[in-house]
């Protein structure tokens, strides 16, 4: 299938057709226990995040979890 176009945190990035979730966020270097992902306007839960294959226009916002006191 070709590529498509997904927008994350503001910025565009072109990856294959149904990526995984999981995948994308592997290729940007992020753990998925240290994120939490909006997907579309709604939140990810954790269980729900190996079910997500990106489509063309999908719109993410990633938040890195830091702990600190």
């Amino acid at each position: 299938m070709n590529d498509i176009t997904i927008t994350a945190n503001g910025q565009s990035f072109t990856v294959r057709h149904d990526c995984p979730l999981t995948e994308f966020l592997e290729q940007q270097q992020l753990r998925r226990d240290r994120v939490v992902v909006e997907h579309n306007g709604g939140a990810v839960t954790p269980q729900a995040v190996d079910k997500i294959a990106l489509k063309d226009g999908d719109r993410l916002e990633i938040v890195r979890i830091v702990a600190g006191g």
